[in-house]
């Protein structure tokens, strides 16, 4: 049996790991990397990001950038969302279908429009334990004669800045003026005179940009942000605060096995306005249909948290089990995701857990949990 050091040691680290490690960071094995779970505590870094800014390092995410003279075309056949919507410097949530309508794994398409010889630009962000995956997936679906894909993943830092003071802290080491951007906008821009590309994306619930930067700017970046005050944050904080605003997590709310539709992702739908894609054909008999498993946001009473995998129960039958679940820093009460059967997923639905070979009670609550007003509109 390998040692801890075997496995710590076969993990791959980001360029920003050094400077995670001298700030005393808990580290974790997360999708083969090696990161940073907390460092001043959950709590803290939670609060930090909800009341003025935080920075996490997401360099494990794979970064894909692609170009072709209808690239857009090429992409529409692999996600149930209309790219034709976008203009150059929008971007759109979105996911990867298989045949059976099952999620891939959720992505942001960055649309760059088209440069100067016609050929359409993108860059696609996929999670860090799916990246090899996603990239295998693409290359097999794409007509690589006329589009060219890179992989940037490992040669690119990716910073996020987040939080309802993110352009505060960040406006000063940017040319660009960040006000004007919209959520989901992006443009490439000068950070520390350097070239870079920032999006006004995250995965919080608030404001705030996520940066592609070279690994030296990068470091140099963080390290200028933490001296003006912005908190160094971890996977910890990074997962509660996606799970008050109902952010999915690939792997344990959506996988290959759920659709958009069951997984509450209908806005990402939009069959009545494109052409055929992957998973079409099942997407369109479930919404004629219904579906029948919904993910649901669920509220349990006193201090009983419901963790991922816990059985939910409906008159003393196992109905379905917890996906993801906190005590929400914010809000003061344990919340959770799950899937039950739809005729069980509609609000104020009294459903019961079993934590521990206890069962507690929950209700079925409005999602998100967490809407914040300070998120600027696309």
């Amino acid at each position: 049996m390998a040692n801890q050091q075997d496995i710590t040691q076969a993990l791959a680290r980001t360029p920003l790991y050094q400077r995670s490690a001298e700030l005393k960071a808990r580290f974790t094995s997360f999708g083969g990397w090696e990161m940073p779970v907390q460092f001043t505590g959950i709590s803290k870094e939670h609060e930090a990001v909800r009341n003025a800014a935080g920075m996490f390092d997401i360099s494990h995410m794979g970064k894909f950038t692609l170009q072709g003279k209808h690239l857009i075309d090429q992409l529409q056949r692999l996600v149930p969302s209309d790219l034709n919507r976008l203009q150059p410097g929008q971007a759109q949530y979105t996911v990867l279908l298989n045949p059976q309508g099952g999620i891939i794994d959720d992505i942001i398409v960055y649309y760059q429009g088209e440069n100067t010889t016609g050929l359409q630009q993108a860059v696609i962000v996929v999670n860090a334990s799916t990246t090899a995956k996603d990239k295998a997936w693409l290359l097999q679906q794409l007509d690589l004669n006329q589009v060219e894909f890179q992989d940037l993943s490992p040669e690119k830092v990716l910073i996020a800045v987040q939080g309802t003071k993110a352009v505060k802290y960040l406006q000063p080491l940017v040319k660009e003026d960040l006000e004007p951007i919209k959520a989901f906008g992006h443009l490439q821009a000068s950070i520390l005179g350097k070239p870079a590309f920032i999006a006004r994306t995250g995965y919080t619930g608030e404001d705030g940009f996520e940066l592609m930067l070279d690994p030296d700017v990068g470091v140099e970046l963080w390290e200028k942000l933490h001296q003006a005050g912005v908190t160094p944050c971890g996977l910890g904080a990074r997962d509660t605060l996606r799970l008050e605003a109902a952010m999915a997590l690939y792997g344990q709310d959506i996988d290959d096995t759920t659709t958009p539709l069951e997984a509450g992702l209908s806005w990402v739908v939009h069959l009545d306005t494109k052409g055929d894609f992957i998973g079409r054909e099942v997407l369109a008999q479930q919404k004629a249909d219904g579906v029948q498993k919904r993910l649901i946001g669920l509220q349990m009473s006193g201090r009983n948290i419901a963790r991922h995998g816990y059985p939910i129960l409906s008159a003393d039958e196992v109905v379905g089990e917890i996906t993801s679940g906190t005590l929400s820093p914010t809000l003061g009460y344990p919340i959770a995701l799950a899937y039950v059967p739809t005729t069980l997923a509609k609000v104020g639905e009294q459903l019961s857990v079993e934590i521990r070979g206890k069962v507690y009670p929950g209700v079925v609550v409005k999602r998100p949990f967490y809407r914040s007003k300070n998120r600027v509109t696309s």
